[in-house]
């Protein structure tokens, strides 16, 4: 009997006449080789068993099937593959549904589309986000997905990598019938023994019409493509999709399989797939810090902000988005009104986008109160610092949050390059304070690093994780130094493509270059974007510690002669760009270049050219250097914790996987020669970084030492 066929993760029942199979993987039901063994056995012995008149596959817990397992990735694939579980569900002479809730993506979504009958309830997220890690969906998702819902839809789904509701799910014709009830189970069991009872025949996905239309398929078809050609510059994987999705307009579905299959095999030999595998685990690996297993975090239910400017204004926003009450404390009553505005106008932009209403930001404002008084602090569980970049204006604040936040309040300082132990070792409790670097706009950003000072306590750390997981941003845990690892490898690469530029490489060529490379800004770009004149503070502050007359240490002085103008990039209209009538988007500007020709011959310089493959050795051997330093000092715990930053930070492109995953698959021996042959030009500069040496010599990589601590 199909009743007592049960294995430990997909378990059958015979309920009156309904085979209900059951996959049982916790934590997400994701389909690793038993599930796949266990839902072609069920399928068999249905098909075999008299008392079974149709076949209900369910999710046990909170999710249908959530994907392909993650342990298996990289691995041998073992048989049955699911191409073949998909077929032998679509091939069941019994009528087959698919009861969903929660996720039912990638392989999940792909054997929902092979039953012959869909029901999703309210909590059910349906999609094929394959994309995301350089694939395609490569079980028939690119075949059956068309034909029941259309190219143009598909290609949405598929491209974007999203999730649909239920609701939308049924409005795309993915699902059939949209349950009443929170459990799957129920509602599916009543649906499949309806169809018994209406004697409903088996009705394959394959057989569809969706793409009857074949003028309105082609149209979608090359609308994507040049969509896709657009915003997925480089990337490998998008028009592969575009391409298997042809497949199924021009093809039989059995070619449209093998060729999906062809595609999906390309996808997998692409470097593009080992950068954004390697992106995927990273950024799950990257919450793995010392302090979080040792300590739990301090209660969060209420957050200060000290400072309402630009930054301040979005840490509020960001903390307001999580729920979070905010107090936010500025000098004076003008300044506090200046700050208030800044945050009203985030959710104003959002009401005239028509993502929020006037009544939702009324809601969230609720929650927002403001004062001139550090006492109105008193009680809140974490204040965030966000005022001028200047050590004597910070220790004064961190002097009055001393004075009036209760006990174990977590003081954090959204300093970008400060000395943290000099500020917590100001104030009566150094174990309560932290570094929180927010990245602007800080409502945004996804990246959040948490600077961990000598004397802090574990629990505070824990909470900073913690914090970044209620504003769902990605935390990444650095040690004190000059710019922590972000700003610090960042101002080594600048210095990079500033020595480029003064000999002979323009900021508009170098730019480009990086741009090509994959970034969505060249540096100057983002100079123009940040301000210049942030740049130019930290210089003058870092003037004293260089040494003029030293003439090993190469200073590059165009960004000075451009500040000196008042030129300090969009906010100006120039910059490194003009940018006439507030335009985003700059424009070369031949007096900048006048400038750099005048600093090359006080510099002595003879301009040479420069390829664009110069460029990016030049730019990512610096970066690598760096990087390799950072982690070398314990600064950066391991080398994904560096491409997690740069990711989630910098934007550096994320089918490349990160700088570090970047070197491996260049090679750190040919990283390492660049380096020495750079050196030749500029020793004090290029000088190899310890790690990156030794890693070679030892002919180890970065990966090998991506464990947690």
């Amino acid at each position: 009997m199909a009743s007592g066929l049960n294995s430990q993760v997909v378990k059958s029942e015979l309920r009156a006449s309904v085979l209900v199979v059951t996959i049982a993987n916790p934590p997400v039901n994701a389909l690793g080789m038993d599930v796949r063994r266990g839902l072609i056995e069920a399928i068999a012995a249905a098909e075999t068993d008299a008392a079974v008149a149709a076949v209900l596959i369910v999710g046990a817990g909170r999710n249908f099937i959530a994907g392909a397992d993650i342990r298996e990735f990289g691995k041998t694939p073992q048989p049955p593959s699911l191409p073949e579980v998909c077929l032998a569900i679509e091939n069941c002479r019994k009528p087959v549904v698919a009861a969903i809730q929660g996720a039912a993506l990638g392989g999940g979504l792909e054997v929902a589309l092979s039953a012959h009958y869909r029901l999703a309830v309210a909590s059910a997220r349906l999609g094929l986000p394959e994309v995301a890690l350089g694939l395609l969906p490569g079980s028939g998702g690119t075949q059956r997905a068309p034909r029941l819902i259309g190219a143009k839809a598909a290609l949405d789904l598929m491209l974007s990598g999203r999730h649909a509701g239920a609701r939308e799910a049924l409005a795309l014709g993915l699902i059939d019938r949209l349950g009443e009830g929170a459990d799957a189970l129920p509602e599916g069991l009543a649906y499949a023994q309806e169809l018994v009872a209406a004697k409903a025949p088996v009705r394959r996905t394959r057989d569809a019409q969706a793409l009857a239309d074949a003028e309105t398929s082609r149209a979608a078809l090359e609308a994507a493509r040049a969509d896709t050609a657009r915003k997925s510059r480089g990337l490998f994987s998008p028009m592969k999709i575009i391409e298997a999705v042809e497949g199924a307009l021009t093809l039989p579905f059995d070619e449209g399989m093998a060729l999906e299959r062809k595609l999906f095999l390309q996808c997998i030999a692409s470097p593009q797939r080992a950068g954004l595998i390697h992106a995927f685990f990273a950024e799950r690996e990257v919450l793995k810090a010392p302090e979080t297993k040792a300590a739990k975090p301090r209660a969060l239910e209420s957050a200060g902000i000290v400072g309402g400017g630009t930054m301040g204004a979005g840490i509020a926003v960001a903390m307001l988005d999580a729920g979070l009450p905010v107090t936010m404390i500025e000098r004076d009553e003008p300044s506090l009104a200046r700050g208030r505005s800044h945050v009203e106008k985030v959710y104003d932009g959002l009401i005239k986008k028509g993502r929020m209403t006037p009544e939702a930001k009324a809601a969230v404002m609720a929650r927002f109160s403001g004062s001139t008084s550090y006492d109105a602090l008193a009680q809140v569980d974490i204040v965030v610092e966000a005022v001028f970049e200047e050590m004597s204006v910070k220790k004064a604040v961190f002097a009055e949050l001393d004075r009036v936040c209760k006990p174990g309040a977590v003081l954090a300082t959204n300093t970008s390059y400060l000395d943290i132990d000099e500020i917590a070792a100001s104030v009566s409790r150094p174990g309560d304070v932290v570094g929180l670097h927010f990245f602007s706009p800080a409502n945004i950003m996804k990246l959040l690093e948490i600077v961990v000072p000598a004397k802090v306590s574990a629990d505070v750390v824990a909470t900073g994780f913690e914090l970044a997981k209620k504003l769902k941003k990605t935390p990444v845990r650095a040690g004190v130094c000059d710019g922590f690892i972000g700003n610090r490898i960042l101002a080594v690469y600048r210095q990079a493509a500033d020595h480029m530029m003064e000999d002979g490489a323009s900021p508009y060529q170098i730019d480009e270059a990086v741009r090509n490379f994959g970034y969505p800004m060249g540096p100057f770009q983002v100079s123009d974007l940040a301000g210049g004149d942030i740049g130019w503070a930290t210089r003058k502050r870092k003037a004293a510690a260089r040494k003029p007359g030293d003439p090993k240490v190469r200073y590059v002085q165009v960004a000075d002669r451009i500040c000196e103008r008042g030129w300090f990039g969009q906010k100006t209209q120039r910059g490194y760009y003009l940018y006439p009538e507030g335009a985003r988007t700059g424009q070369p500007d031949p007096e900048v270049l006048a400038i750099i020709d005048a600093e090359r011959q006080r510099a002595g310089i003879k301009p040479r050219s420069f390829t664009e493959e110069e460029i990016m050795r030049r730019y990512m051997a610096a970066m690598i250097n760096e990087g390799a330093n950072v982690v070398h000092q314990r600064i950066a715990l391991r080398p994904l914790d560096v491409d997690v930053t740069f990711l989630y930070g910098y934007g550096f492109p994320r089918h490349r996987g990160g700088p570090m995953q970047y070197a491996d698959s260049v090679g750190l021996p040919k990283v390492l020669a660049d380096i020495r042959e750079f050196a030749k030009e500029d020793p004090l500069f290029w000088q190899p970084s310890p790690l990156l040496v030794e890693l070679v010599e030892r002919g180890a990589d970065f990966a090998s030492l991506n464990q947690s601590e």
